[in-house]
């Protein structure tokens, strides 16, 4: 192999990287706006009295769970790329996952990657569950 291959695969894993750091980020992202929104949900129930934007706050509690697995699924999606890359380096490589020069594409590991299991994560789940939890809670004490 060539020095001018091997720094192909290099910057391929780069970009590769890039793209990994990137679903980390939004993920991140994520979880600071479903704390915010559902904090300022929480702050207009107790300015209106009203109860019902307690349980508003469920609809992007969940959404932003659901999104934030999408986000976790990209990323280990990418992983295992990147994993296969560095296979292909040391000519280890699965011969039905080669990855072509450049390539992002993650097709080849979509069935290994199911979002509902990503969904049931333990971070994601502890994270998100908490909040729910918390919102369904403060709605029962809220009514009592």
């Amino acid at each position: 192999m060539t020095n001018e291959e091997d720094e192909k695969r290099i910057k391929h894993m780069e970009f590769v990287q890039a793209v990994i750091a990137r679903m980390a980020s939004n993920s991140f992202q994520i979880k600071g706006w479903s704390v915010t929104i559902v904090t300022a949900l929480f702050a207009l129930t107790g300015v209106t009295t009203k109860p019902i934007f307690i349980l508003i706050a469920l609809l992007p509690a969940l959404s932003f769970w659901g999104l934030d697995a999408y986000y976790l699924r990209q990323e280990r999606l990418f992983r295992k790329l990147y994993k296969n890359l560095q296979l292909s380096f040391e000519n280890k490589v699965d011969i039905n996952k080669t990855v072509k020069p450049f390539s992002l594409s993650t097709k080849d590991y979509q069935s290994e990657v199911i979002w509902f299991k990503v969904l049931r994560s333990p971070t994601i789940l502890v994270f998100h569950g908490v909040i729910i939890g918390a919102i369904l809670f403060f709605f029962l004490i809220y009514t009592a």
